[in-house]
């Protein structure tokens, strides 16, 4: 049975017109980017054998290109959009933090962390650099690697928070492994990186860790 032939209330598209899309399944949300389905599948059973397929929403929106055109019914143009659309949800969430007079929603800042940083299958390790009102400067990924394998380089970030005359610093990175709990080389590199920033008379605000739908705050653990 064609989507159209549904009751108005279980299509997807009205459905979210209706009640939001948060009231939406992860197929459901997938089916009204697919728009269509193939042969014999409406979008929302094409939807679902994705997600089977690639284990999840947050695996089948990270895969590559390659992995992603592999799927039936995606290619190259579904790939484009699909990375059009997380684009715009990046940007949306640096423009509510460029918004901020101050940085005073964290929920927006690890909401942005998590945008940028939590789909990488390495290491990345970025700096939020903050003026003296916390708002935002700049967001750049300084690092790749692993933090006690790919080394972090305190006089880069010194150096870089000086040419963007940041007087504060929100550190982050990823666990590609999903599990946002800090080792003790995350703690090393804070407090190095603490240290060196002091001597210029900038402040480390946070070192936030981005796992798979989870985050950690090393200030809320009295770790900064």
């Amino acid at each position: 049975m064609a989507i159209t032939d549904w009751p108005t209330d279980e299509r997807p598209r009205e459905k979210l017109l209706k009640r939001g899309a948060a009231a939406l399944s992860d197929a459901e949300l997938l089916a009204i980017f697919l728009r269509t389905g193939v042969t014999g599948k409406t979008a929302v059973d094409l939807a679902r054998e994705l997600l089977q397929e690639h284990g999840g929403l947050r695996p089948l929106l990270s895969a590559d290109q390659k992995r992603f055109c592999q799927s039936h019914g995606l290619g190259s143009a579904k790939y484009a959009q699909l990375q059009a659309v997380l684009e715009m949800g990046r940007r949306h969430l640096r423009e509510q933090l460029d918004r901020e007079d101050s940085l005073t929603s964290p929920q927006a800042t690890y909401d942005y962390l998590r945008s940028r940083l939590s789909d990488y299958p390495h290491e990345v390790f970025a700096c939020l650099f903050l003026d003296n009102r916390h708002r935002v400067i700049e967001y750049e990924e300084m690092f790749r690697g692993t933090i006690d394998g790919s080394a972090v380089y305190p006089r880069e970030v010194v150096k870089r928070a000086l040419n963007l005359n940041a007087a504060a610093i929100i550190l982050a990175h990823n666990h590609p492994s999903g599990v946002a709990e800090p080792s003790r080389a995350d703690e090393a590199i804070t407090r190095t990186l603490k240290e060196a920033l002091a001597q210029v008379d900038i402040r480390v605000l946070d070192h936030i860790i981005v796992g798979a739908g989870e985050m950690t705050s090393l200030a809320e653990r009295g770790l900064i």
